[in-house]
């Protein structure tokens, strides 16, 4: 095929372009702003476009398909003229769903920790030798990128994630995948700027569930009541597993997964992590993978990239990043480290970035989100503020909705890190919690100036 990608250095357009250029087809593609680590990537596969903006020219009668992401505009001059010329245009979940249709469809979805349970999945299924394509939303260890397509693979595994497809096409992605095998992890309102009620973003799921395949199978966090409601009305002629965090131990620093007389060393921690562990083992049993196996190899999962993910430790000292945003994820986040780590003093850090966090009608919802913390700060960039039209904030107000009066509010990264250099002592733990970057503060760099 000859494809052209319109918004080509999305996170995911990006990898699947790179997917499609490793299986042999002609790839181009535009963006008006492509950042790390996309351009690179990009560059390493001769993908990157010679320059940034967008040039109609490139859209031809030769292309077979066109593939739109959500950076680019109803507007957009190479989508305009792709319309005029009723060449055939994708969205990326649509472009995918179209290349698994033969295939058992395995997807992960839910406000928070689809990622991680999608890379046990492909961590597990890769260990026990299973051919498979996936989509996944982060990098992991031993996957060379976040999308596999194949022609002799007949499983598809998909982060299923619940955001719109493309600017002409208003369905969330996963509605697009209609799985076979379905696994929720649970719901927390987010994404407000598309879904502007609680009731409105927890239909989507509802429609989810509703396109699972006709004797498919739905596991699903039954420790989530928004969730467990949903069950109430969903289909008899699907499976419904339910599923809770997993029998475990803590001891010196380390978790243990309890199975039987047998105790599982983990290199990941947190209960939000030992429930989507138990989410995957039971997709994975799904799958034909026995439990025995499932334990083997879940001995050397790492994670995901950016979540949870060590920077940097000395002997006394560490700090993580992770890429949590919305209210459930960080609250979990700061609450699992604090648990690890419990005589260490935990220093919390949140980046307001999305259009939700920065939103003041949201703010609300991380009400006793750092209530594990010993210190707290939340970093705020006006900017950010002004380039998605919103109003702005105050530190007094970030505070009152957080709960939190000790909080210290940042609208400058450099205040906020002379803030974290004065913080000295033994026994510490930084945890840097962003979708963004923080306007690029290098973390291994500040963990150098901090320990």
């Amino acid at each position: 095929m000859k494809v052209h990608f319109i918004a080509i250095g999305g996170s995911a357009m990006h990898n699947l372009a790179i997917a499609m250029k490793i299986n042999g087809h002609e790839v181009t593609g535009s963006d008006d702003e492509i950042f790390e680590p996309s351009k690179s990537r990009l560059l390493e596969y001769d993908l990157l476009p010679e320059q940034e903006g967008w040039y109609p020219e490139k859209i031809t009668e030769e292309l077979d398909a066109v593939i739109l992401g959500m950076h680019a505009r109803h507007g957009n001059p190479e989508l305009v003229r792709a319309q005029e010329m009723g060449l055939k245009i994708y969205s990326y979940p649509e472009f995918l769903y179209h290349h698994s249709e033969e295939k058992i469809r395995v997807v992960i979805g839910g406000s928070h920790g689809k990622t991680t349970i999608t890379g046990i999945i492909m961590h597990v299924l890769k260990d026990e030798g299973h051919d498979f394509d996936y989509l996944v939303g982060s990098k992991l260890k031993d996957f060379d990128v976040m999308v596999k397509l194949s022609n002799d693979a007949l499983l598809m595994v998909f982060e299923g994630d619940e955001y719109l497809s493309s600017p002409i096409d208003r369905r969330p992605k996963f509605h697009w995948y209609k799985p076979n095998i379905a696994l929720l992890s649970g719901i927390a309102w987010d994404h407000i700027n598309v879904f502007p009620t609680e009731q409105n973003y927890y239909e989507q799921f509802s429609i989810f569930i509703d396109l699972i395949q006709k004797g498919g199978t739905l596991i699903y966090n039954k420790d989530d009541e928004a969730l467990s409601e949903l069950m109430i009305d969903a289909r008899d002629d699907i499976t419904k597993i339910g599923y809770t965090v997993h029998e475990h131990e803590l001891e010196d620093g380390i978790t243990y997964l309890i199975s039987g007389e047998e105790r599982i060393p983990l290199k990941v921690f947190g209960k939000h992590n030992l429930a989507n562990i138990e989410g995957a083992r039971l997709v994975c049993n799904s799958l034909g993978v026995t439990d025995e196996h499932f334990y083997n190899s879940i001995k050397e999962f790492e994670g995901a990239a950016n979540r949870l993910e060590l920077v940097a430790q000395s002997e006394d000292s560490m700090m993580f990043k992770d890429f949590a945003h919305a209210p459930s994820k960080v609250s979990a986040t700061i609450e699992a480290v604090k648990e690890q780590f419990p005589l260490h003093k935990l220093t919390a850090c949140l980046e307001l970035h999305t259009y939700s966090s920065l939103n003041r009608n949201f703010l609300d919802q991380y009400r006793g989100s750092f209530s594990f913390a010993d210190n707290g700060c939340v970093y705020f960039n006006p900017h950010a503020l002004q380039m998605k039209r919103l109003p702005e904030l105050d530190g007094e107000s970030i505070s009152k909705a957080f709960g939190n009066e000790n909080l210290t509010i940042f609208a400058d990264s450099t205040k906020m890190v002379d803030w974290l250099k004065q913080i000295e002592g033994q026994n510490r733990v930084f945890l840097m919690m962003s979708s963004g970057n923080f306007d690029g503060i290098d973390f291994n760099e500040l963990a150098r100036d901090l320990f």
